[in-house]
């Protein structure tokens, strides 16, 4: 498996002539996109447009080596492209609002466009990475071919208002997680320039500040209510959506057991993945929404663990590039 950071050579000049000035998180954000380019072994994934997958809180490309090391979208990328398909990884701050990810990842989006000469691009994004994606086809509509939600936080999570209102819970999140998760992760991809808020990300994520956000930039692709769809199509792009139902799904599997109960304690049921609402994940067509799956499990974290039953999350994301390649994108 051969794995290539992308650098074209007007980035390569543009990160000279900037040197002096020291970069923009912009460019180093451009810097940090994730190409990984196996053998092909047949075309069931190679769709028209290039895939590229955007992290959500706390989201990195890769930690470690190809060799020993973890993806955010574990295992989701070389299976991919192993079946023909162009795909990338963004690296976006781990906690900022959406806006300011978003101005990240269009960046890289123009890179990936100028990389591969395609003119438009298949956005998927993850939990926050979800209306971060969002954000591209509202303001450059004109570069996006699809956009999917994997338990996108499109009407936010209750989660974060909780925290927010509660001054002990928003204090402990930014000590512990602006000021020393959010680094390391930041340190560990080699682009600690990158800014990170914890207020502004967990804002961005709230129920409320979903609302205005949506209100900001409103779209029909999002249903106004969970018994009803949102438009399948809107502006020439296509918007899909999918999330799980679950919570404790192996019980290995520590880190993802202690998150998944975090939605259920602030909505009082199990409706949601752990920290994302059932409903307020829904965006275009709903392919599904109470897979047996918590909200890591949807990225096959951590290393895949999950319930030995559930279905496979790396077959989802290629069962649905085939999707993207049958309707033309």
């Amino acid at each position: 498996m051969k794995i290539l950071t992308t650098k074209t050579k007007a980035v390569t000049f543009a990160v000279m002539a900037t040197l002096s000035m020291g970069l923009t998180a912009e460019t180093q954000a451009a810097e940090g996109i994730l190409q990984v380019k196996e053998t092909v072994k047949s075309d069931y994934a190679k769709t028209k447009y290039p895939i590229v997958m955007t992290h959500g809180m706390f989201g990195f490309t890769r930690l470690g080596t190809s060799a020993f090391g973890m993806d955010y979208f574990y295992q989701v990328l070389p299976d991919l492209a192993r079946n023909g398909a162009t795909v990338f990884a963004t690296q976006v701050s781990p906690l900022e609002s959406t806006e300011v990810r978003g101005e990240q990842l269009l960046a890289q989006v123009e890179e990936i466009r100028a990389l591969t000469g395609k003119n438009k691009v298949n956005l998927l994004g993850h939990s926050h990475g979800g209306p971060t994606v969002r954000y591209i086809a509202a303001i450059r509509p004109d570069i996006v071919a699809s956009v999917t939600g994997i338990a996108g936080t499109f009407r936010g999570s209750k989660v974060a208002d909780d925290i927010l209102a509660n001054q002990g819970t928003s204090t402990l999140a930014d000590f512990f997680g602006g000021k020393l998760l959010a680094p390391i992760i930041t340190w560990a991809e080699g682009n600690s320039s990158l800014p990170i808020n914890t207020t502004a990300s967990l804002i961005a994520i709230s129920e409320k500040g979903s609302a205005q956000f949506n209100q900001k930039f409103p779209t029909a692709a999002l249903a106004a209510n969970c018994n009803t769809s949102g438009a399948n199509l809107e502006n020439g792009i296509r918007y899909y959506s999918w999330t799980g139902k679950a919570q404790i799904t192996n019980i290995l599997d520590v880190l993802d057991s202690v998150i998944s109960q975090l939605a259920p304690l602030s909505y009082g049921n199990f409706d949601n993945d752990g920290l994302v609402n059932r409903c307020n994940a829904h965006l275009g067509q709903v392919i599904r929404d109470n897979y047996h799956h918590n909200h890591l499990d949807e990225v096959n974290m951590v290393f895949g663990l999950r319930d030995i039953f559930s279905p496979d999350p790396v077959a989802l994301y290629r069962q649905h590039a085939n999707r993207l390649k049958l309707q033309g994108l």
